[in-house]
């Protein structure tokens, strides 16, 4: 990955972007797309478009990521200074205990740790039970005046950790989902720019409030009415232990984007992705999805009368969880793809099935 794309992919997945809060993630978005596209846009609800203008008459692609993370909202302050939180999103209250946080205060960042009772002061039986979100706080280590000074309820809170590489050739981080999607619909906007454009409009979308109910993909894709709507995201690697293949089907990390087909899915779309991949020597790997996907694709794919959508996605391991992991290629590749994707489209291509 070239540095300048490395450090942007780096900077936007460290944003802090719990949805509804997605600001920052959006400015770093729109700072990186500006160069590229003709026209630079967002939304009253927080999605940044950038359009690169097509050379001619070819059919209008919207390539969606969305930037919002899973994170918790301040809910309550106690005289102490302890802050009761709430999710954002969907959490494994499993692992929550003990972990760093980072309340997103008006005048800065604030560290806080997750506390509960340690194990020492339990009940028996309460050992045994997964401690609910709502009986446990966040710890900021300050006095409760302290607290309500800097603190406001419905200050947004993320985990307190950033992106690291590992192994060979993988990263760690939270908040891939789907940040990383958004990365690669600007990594794929600079391809098909730098390749000499392509014959329809295309636009790259960061769309927010994904997590919540595909809030920023329903409005953009109605506003925006692309003839194709490609919602790009993560989705399960299921190459580590206790994964049942029989259920959830064979997806590696490094094995390639992942490419959905199913009833969400335009097959004309899905066989062009394929095609794409092949021609650029690309691995990919196919998913199968016998229902709506629950991701952009969805409310893609109902806009208006309908789009010929689609969802590429990049394999995941340990998705909403501090520590998601995934092979650094797979993202680059994805990118690569649907830039081809992109400028291989037939002005005359039928998306009807």
């Amino acid at each position: 990955m070239r540095p300048e794309s490395f450090e942007f992919f780096r900077t936007l997945v460290e944003s802090p972007s719990p949805s509804g809060y997605e600001q920052p993630a959006a400015k770093l978005f729109r700072e990186y797309v500006t160069p590229l596209a003709d026209q630079v846009t967002t939304d009253v609800m927080g999605s940044v478009h950038a359009l690169l203008k097509g050379t001619g008459d070819g059919p209008s692609v919207m390539l969606a990521g969305h930037i919002d993370e899973i994170g918790f909202m301040v809910t309550y302050i106690t005289d102490d200074g302890f802050c009761a939180f709430a999710p954002i999103g969907g959490h494994d209250p499993q692992i929550l205990p003990g972990m760093r946080v980072d309340v997103h205060a008006k005048d800065g960042v604030l560290r806080g740790v997750l506390g509960r009772l340690p194990i020492h002061l339990l009940e028996d039986e309460d050992r045994k039970k997964v401690v609910k979100i709502d009986r446990m706080f966040i710890d900021l280590g300050m006095s409760g005046d302290e607290v309500k000074k800097k603190v406001r309820v419905g200050d947004p809170v993320t985990y307190g950790v950033g992106l690291e590489t590992f192994g060979e050739g993988m990263a760690v981080s939270r908040a891939f989902d789907d940040k990383m999607g958004a990365w690669i619909c600007a990594e794929a906007l600079r391809l098909v720019k730098e390749g000499g454009g392509a014959a329809g409009d295309l636009v790259a979308a960061g769309t927010v409030q994904e997590e919540i109910g595909l809030r920023g993909g329903t409005t953009s894709a109605y506003s925006l009415n692309p003839v194709v709507g490609i919602a790009v995201e993560v989705t399960h690697a299921t190459d580590y232990l206790d994964v049942d293949k029989r259920k959830f089907g064979e997806v590696k990390c490094g094995g390639g984007p992942v490419i959905s087909r199913g009833a969400n899915i335009n097959p004309r779309v899905f066989e062009l992705l394929c095609e794409a991949a092949e021609a650029e020597g690309i691995p990919y790997q196919v998913e199968g999805a016998p229902r709506g996907t629950g991701t952009d694709a969805n409310a893609i794919q109902l806009s208006r009368g309908g789009k010929a959508a689609a969802l590429v996605s990049v394999a995941l391991r340990y998705m909403h969880t501090p520590t998601e992991v995934l092979a650094l290629e797979d993202v680059e590749n994805t990118a690569k793809m649907l830039a081809a994707f992109v400028r291989r489209l037939d002005p005359a291509v039928d998306f009807t099935p």
